[in-house]
């Protein structure tokens, strides 16, 4: 079987999506309307346990994300972290030293505003 042949972007722009968990850090590179390029994760590059949430692992994840997608035409990039993980900020400097340019930077992580009412206390 032949294998599927990737085509190149038809815009050099697009959104980096880190999810930083505590467990783990995925980066997902998207063109502009949200449309996956290409995705890595710490798990995925071959880490487990407890190596997968190191900012270290991280780091390997968004620059081997980020090689895939500056080959299909990918140049610059707007990123979206979600998470408190430990991994983001160094996912984040990787994808600039693996020559993404980074125009923008959002912190899109949920914060609740009172959220759920807790359970009654024990008498």
């Amino acid at each position: 079987m032949a294998k599927k042949r990737k085509k190149k972007l038809s815009s050099p722009e697009g959104i980096s999506h880190i999810h930083a968990s505590a467990n783990n850090t995925i980066v997902t590179l998207t063109n502009t309307g949200g449309d996956a390029i290409t995705w890595s994760s710490s798990g995925s590059i071959g880490y487990k346990g407890s190596k997968k949430s190191t900012p270290y692992a991280a780091g390997i994840a968004a620059e081997t994300a980020a090689k895939v997608a500056i080959d299909l035409g990918l140049k610059k990039v707007i990123v979206k972290v979600n998470g408190t993980g430990s991994g983001k900020d160094t996912a984040i400097r990787s994808l600039h030293a693996a020559g993404l340019e980074i125009s923008e930077i959002h912190d899109v992580t949920p914060i609740p505003h009172n959220g759920c009412r807790p359970p009654k206390k024990p008498r």
